[in-house]
Order: C-alpha cells, then sequence, then structure tokens
C-alpha cells in the first residue's frame, strides 16, 4: 500500500534527501491520518451515543485527537519545507522535531486524561447496561477499528523510517497504542459479555493510560533529544569517514564535528591531514573534490580544515611514536593529533592535542601532568604543550 501511495502522490520518490520529496511523504501521511482517523471518530462516537456507550464515545474523542495530530504533522511538515530565510540561514527543519514533541504531549495528555476518567468510574462505581445485541455490534466495530489503527501504524512507522522522520515514528506509536486502549475496551465487552457480572473496563483503562502515558515521556525524551543536540551515530561517523579517507592524498583526519539543523541539512567540519611536500595547489584541490562530492552526492555541507604533516623528518617521526606509545600505555582510549615539533640544540617544543572520552576519569590538568611525567621520564629535554580536547563523537544506535 505505502509504495502504491507514493508513486501515485510522489513526484520522484525514491530521491527522499530532497526536501521537497521529504515534505510531500509528510503531507501523505498527515493527509491518510486525517481521514482514516476522521472516519473511525466519525463511526464510534454515533454509535457510542446510539447505544449510550461511554467509552465508545471516549475513544472515539481519542480518535479526534489522532487526526488533531495529523493535521499538526501535515502542518510541520509544511513549515519544515520552507526556504532558508535571513533570520533562519539554514533553514526551517527542525519545527519537525518540534511537530514530533507536540504529537508526544498530546499522547501524554491522552494518557492522563483517561487515567483520571478511569479512576472516577471505578470510585463513582458506574456499570455498564449493554445488551447481548449492543455489544456483538460493539464487537464488530471495536475490531475493524483495531485493524485500522494497526494498518495506520505499520503506514507511518515504515513512511518515518524511509525518511527518518521523528514525527512520523511518533504517530506511529500514538496509533499503536490506540490499538492497546481499543483493545482495552474490546476485551471488557467481551468478558461482560461472557460474564456479565464483571466490570472491567475501568481497571483496563488504567492500565492502558499507564501505558500511554510510559510511551508519551519516551517520545518526547527521543523527540527533544536533537532539538538539544546529540553525537552522531557510529554508523554517520563511520559513512563520513571512509568517504574522506578513500581519498589517496588523505593521510588521516580529526576533530570531526557534526551539526544537524533537522533532516537533511547537516554541516559537517573536520581536520584533514596531508603530507607537507606535496603542492599546496594539489592538496587544496583534493579538498574542493572532497566537499563538493558530499555536497553533490550526499547533500551533506562539509568544511575541512587542511593540516600539513612532515613525514621527511625522521625526529619528528620518532617523536609521533613516542607520544603514541606513552598515551597506549596510560590508556588506549586517549587519542592525538595537530602534532607539531620545533626542534632545537638543547631542547625540542612539542605541541599536539589529546583527545579523552567524555566524562573522563581525570581533569585536564590532572591528564596533562601525567601525560608529562611518562614522557620527559624517557626524554627530559623535550618540552610539552598540551591541548586537551572532549571527544565529540561516537554515539551508538
Amino acid at each position: 500500500m505505502l509504495k502504491l501511495l507514493t508513486k501515485l502522490f510522489i513526484k520522484n520518490y525514491d530521491n527522499i534527501d530532497d526536501p521537497k520529496v521529504r515534505a510531500s511523504y509528510g503531507k501523505l501521511g498527515g493527509i491518510v491520518g486525517i481521514i482514516s482517523n476522521i472516519i473511525l471518530c466519525s463511526i464510534k462516537i454515533i454509535t457510542g451515543f446510539l447505544m449510550g456507550s461511554i467509552s465508545m464515545i471516549a475513544d472515539g474523542i481519542n480518535n479526534l485527537a489522532d487526526a488533531g495530530s495529523s493535521a499538526i504533522t501535515l502542518i510541520g511538515f509544511k513549515l519544515a519545507s520552507a526556504p532558508a530565510d535571513s533570520e533562519h540561514p539554514f533553514g526551517h527543519q527542525r519545527i519537525e522535531y518540534i511537530t514530533g514533541l507536540i504529537i508526544s504531549f498530546i499522547i501524554l495528555f491522552i494518557g492522563a486524561t483517561l487515567c483520571k476518567t478511569s479512576i472516577e468510574k471505578i470510585i463513582s462505581g458506574e456499570g455498564n447496561t449493554w445488551n447481548s445485541t449492543t455489544k456483538y455490534i460493539m464487537i464488530g466495530i471495536l475490531s475493524i477499528a483495531i485493524l485500522i489503527k494497526l494498518w495506520q501504524s505499520r503506514f507511518n512507522a515504515k513512511l518515518g523510517k524511509k525518511i527518518n522522520s521523528v514525527a512520523l515514528i511518533a504517530t506511529s506509536v500514538d496509533s499503536l497504542n490506540d490499538c492497546i486502549s481499543t483493545g482495552a475496551v474490546l476485551l471488557s465487552v467481551i468478558v461482560s459479555l461472557i460474564f456479565p457480572s464483571l466490570q472491567l473496563d475501568a481497571y483496563m483503562g488504567i492500565v492502558v493510560s499507564a501505558y500511554i502515558i510510559y510511551s508519551g515521556i519516551q517520545l518526547i525524551k527521543e523527540t527533544m533529544s536533537p532539538l538539544i543536540g546529540e553525537a552522531p551515530t557510529s554508523e554517520e561517523i563511520h559513512f563520513i569517514s571512509e568517504n574522506i579517507l578513500k581519498y589517496d592524498g588523505v593521510l588521516g583526519i580529526h576533530d570531526l564535528v557534526i551539526h544537524s539543523y533537522g533532516p537533511g541539512k547537516v554541516f559537517i567540519t573536520v581536520h584533514v591531514e596531508v603530507d607537507a611536500k606535496v603542492d599546496v595547489t594539489t592538496s587544496h584541490d583534493m579538498i574542493d573534490n572532497i566537499e563538493m562530492e558530499f555536497l553533490d552526492k550526499h547533500n551533506m555541507n562539509l568544511v575541512i580544515h587542511m593540516d600539513p604533516v612532515d613525514l621527511s623528518c625522521s625526529k619528528t617521526m620518532d617523536l609521533r611514536l613516542l607520544i603514541s606509545n606513552a598515551l597506549a600505555e596510560i590508556d588506549p582510549s586517549l587519542r592525538f593529533h595537530d602534532f607539531r615539533a620545533v626542534i632545537g640544540n638543547t631542547h625540542t617544543n612539542v605541541l599536539f592535542d589529546v583527545v579523552v572520552p567524555p566524562r573522563y576519569k581525570l581533569n585536564d590538568e590532572e591528564l596533562k601532568n601525567l601525560i608529562s611525567k611518562k614522557i620527559n621520564q624517557i626524554d627530559s629535554t623535550l618540552i610539552l604543550k598540551i591541548t586537551i580536547d572532549q571527544e565529540m563523537i561516537g554515539r551508538k544506535v
């Protein structure tokens, strides 16, 4: 169904890196959600009023809220696809995260409301007065509603995964929650049909509302994370590193920083080490080619700082090996870069940056002193100038 709808309504549907195509996916998800939820809402509310079922009416109102969530998704993708302007030079893609956050709060509100209603029903001792015919009709309607909601959840999940959209994934989770809440109403109707004296819908409502509240809290965490700013995944780091290191003139990379301003709007800065003996125009041309490839092929804005490395000086290379071995003995997780050596007759100035993992066990001064002591035990003529860098990459998924 997803493939058919995308082919019918989305031009160039395979080019998901294009912001316009991405917005079309979001609009498709929003429109499908609005139509299907309004149909469910209408059927449930009309049936609930005709049969005097409060739980059915409440479930229909829940679907009305889902239609509102789909409308928010539709508006969010429309706003997120707006081009950059003077006040927002990096575009408006993060609006999509805000849309997901709004949907998460709606889920939380629905869960809290359902919990409150269930508790009040238990306290009041209110029971159901449905006859057998009414119950069978309700079972049929609720069963169909669950199947539609399962399809909705799967549809939005596939759509969200295809374009990596937190808003659509949040909508998918919301649809799955609706299956559970509607399933609870269905279960209470079936139990009351078999055991007329048992009234379980209020107690089931508390269980369902607790699950919905938990899901809402988890979604809030997930949608807030990219807004705050999160580390790139290990897969992203590997992809970027691999596509830079494949060039013959690249000796190594460091200080990789990735800024995301929303899906499809990524800015990257990195230091690339090149041979100092190679003509600077040749190395610069290579750097330009790397930056253009990332923009043209991957829609990533890459800016490279070129670091020349002198590979011809044996004394410098020996010092690099000395530093590398010393750091490995202190802690294998430590790395260094931006190495420079100013060699003199009586002493040598050695400058380098040490990269430490987040929340490292030693503070900067303690680590500097430990490294200096370790290296000066081997060569006391070395004067060390050490800069500590915090590791900014490495999140795993």
